[in-house]
């Protein structure tokens, strides 16, 4: 009798993107060969959310969203007010894995990212995320965000991730520090780059990074990217696992003989 699938822990995931002369480049970070998921592979910020990532106390952290409006974006998440969590669990993965913070100052202006890029390894400790936010009077630029594709590990693997992306405009300078634990390398590219290097067996990129980089390499800029998003239809994607041959192939839900 075979075994239960592994659950799927919730995860968020942020394409940071920027306009540069070829098209808009993305945000890119190489993974450490130790890790257990990807190992060795280029993909987008992001990780696990978090049971602090979410409630109504993060709504003033929040430009321009809601815990209602994220809920009604997120309508499967229960309770609902956890739904806010995934946008500050990706901005929250951004900082820590690449030191790039999307937030505004008291101002109204961009956060100074490098100033507290010290401060990133304290954001990992429950709750220090918000309290560095509290402290430095910041607000996440969660208006520069918007959903963008709900992705499910296939049921095969041993270690599943339920993960939202998310699309970001990034700051036009800026620059991605990698943490040195779990990522060791950052690259901004062209979607058509990364899948050109990927292509050539330069560029490991699992499947999901592939499709989404697919997804957002016919958009001109950041912001048209960000207008699209409005208008997506957004449905889970589960592929499946198969073997054919003795080697793995990756059927999607549209594909024969997914089921």
């Amino acid at each position: 009798m075979s075994s239960r699938p592994a659950v799927a822990r919730e995860a968020a995931t942020v394409v940071l993107a920027r306009d540069a002369a070829g098209g808009i480049e993305v945000l890119l970070l190489e993974r450490h060969r130790a890790s257990p998921m990807a190992p060795g592979a280029f993909a987008f910020p992001g990780g696990r959310v978090e049971a602090g990532d979410g409630g109504p106390e993060w709504e003033p952290f929040c430009r321009g969203l809601t815990v209602t409006a994220a809920a009604a974006v997120l309508a499967d998440v229960q309770p609902a007010a956890r739904a806010i969590g995934f946008w500050v669990a990706a901005l929250r993965e951004a900082f820590e894995e690449a030191a790039i913070l999307l937030a505004y100052d008291r101002d109204g202006q961009p956060a100074d990212g490098e100033r507290l890029r010290n401060a990133r390894s304290r954001a990992t400790e429950p709750g220090a995320f918000r309290r560095l936010l509290a402290a430095e009077a910041l607000v996440l630029a969660t208006d520069r965000m918007a959903y963008w594709a709900h992705w499910i590990t296939p049921e095969e693997r041993p270690v599943r991730y339920d993960t939202r992306f998310f699309v970001a405009m990034a700051p036009p300078d800026a620059t991605a520090e990698p943490d040195g634990v779990e990522i060791v390398g950052a690259r901004w590219l062209t979607p058509g780059e990364a899948l050109a290097h990927h292509q050539a067996g330069a560029m490991l990129l699992p499947g999901v990074t592939r499709e989404i980089l697919t997804s957002v390499m016919k958009h001109g800029s950041a912001s048209a990217l960000l207008a699209a998003a409005a208008s997506r239809q957004i449905r889970p994607i589960r592929p499946r696992i198969v073997l054919a041959d003795g080697q793995e192939r990756i059927l999607l839900p549209d594909d024969p003989g997914w089921y």
